[in-house]
């Protein structure tokens, strides 16, 4: 009997104990998983790119955006990018050829491959259409999947020219990294650079939606919380924030900062923060 009593004793303390471990070891483990984040800023990036390789091809010549001067190194495009632009057909076409290996682009990005833009009208015509497509698109090894379609809603009330832009989009990451799926639907306004010709002096803001699953399957929603703003000489987003929200997670809330044409940003996950470097 007092054997039993004993016995009982020791497995209450040592169920006690297993639920204070496991109870202590929840409270102490962080949810630091910035993944969802990170493949987000990646496609954010990467049809984002896209437009300014368009931009580029639509609004340049062949002296001067393929090779940039010293004094302005914001060029896309490199010499092995060949640029066919057919006006015979209807939408006409512009196709952006980065040939079947690997070019230096002068962003410092590997692509190769053929971009597609098929449109209704110029860039900036109240209505004109451009949608963009791929063809054995890669950038630094990443398959480029999808389409882009940019609409010009004329300007704004701010008289600003405003786009809606959809993106149904894939990316398929290089070494068998994954495969990013992603939807968005954006507004984007024009607030620099309309009255000039070179585009390299392009500011946009960015606001909308976007939801997918980053490249280990897991699905998230996202919203922008403060207008992106993308200037075009800078290769990633300047400044303003979102909030993204994996399934069975946390919101994490993503900083893009103040205006530094930088690569950094900043996760905030349960009031931790955690830096993060945009690829």
């Amino acid at each position: 009997m007092k054997t039993t009593t004993a016995f009982k004793y020791i497995m209450v303390v040592a169920t006690v104990g297993m639920l204070f471990t496991s109870c202590r070891k929840d409270k102490d483990e962080k949810d630091t998983d910035t993944s969802s984040a990170s493949d987000n800023a990646l496609a954010e990036g990467t049809y984002n790119d896209v437009n300014n390789i368009a931009d580029e091809a639509a609004e340049g010549n062949l002296s001067s955006y393929l090779t940039p001067t010293p004094s302005d190194n914001k060029s896309i495009l490199s010499t092995c990018a060949i640029i066919t632009h057919d006006t015979t057909v209807t939408p006409r076409l512009l196709t952006i050829d980065f040939g079947t290996t690997n070019c230096l682009c002068n962003d410092g990005r590997n692509r190769r491959g053929i971009i597609n833009v098929s449109y209704s009208g110029q860039y900036r015509d109240s209505a004109s259409t451009h949608t963009i497509s791929f063809t054995n698109y890669y950038v630094n090894d990443n398959q480029i999947l999808g389409t882009k379609t940019v609409t010009n809603n004329g300007h704004n009330a701010a008289g600003h020219l405003s786009y809606s832009v959809n993106v149904n989009g894939q990316i398929i990451k290089a070494s068998g990294g994954g495969t990013i799926n992603w939807t968005s639907t954006r507004t984007r306004e024009w607030i620099v650079g309309e009255s000039t010709l070179p585009w390299s002096d392009d500011v946009y803001l960015i606001t909308g939606s976007a939801n997918g699953t980053n490249a280990s399957g897991n699905s998230f929603t996202m919203a922008i919380t403060s207008a992106l703003r993308k200037e075009i000489g800078c290769r990633h987003i300047v400044s303003g924030s979102l909030a993204l929200t994996p399934s069975g997670k946390p919101t994490r809330y993503v900083d893009f900062g103040t205006g530094a044409c930088d690569d950094q940003a900043t996760v905030t996950i349960n009031g931790n923060v955690y830096n993060i470097t945009l690829r």
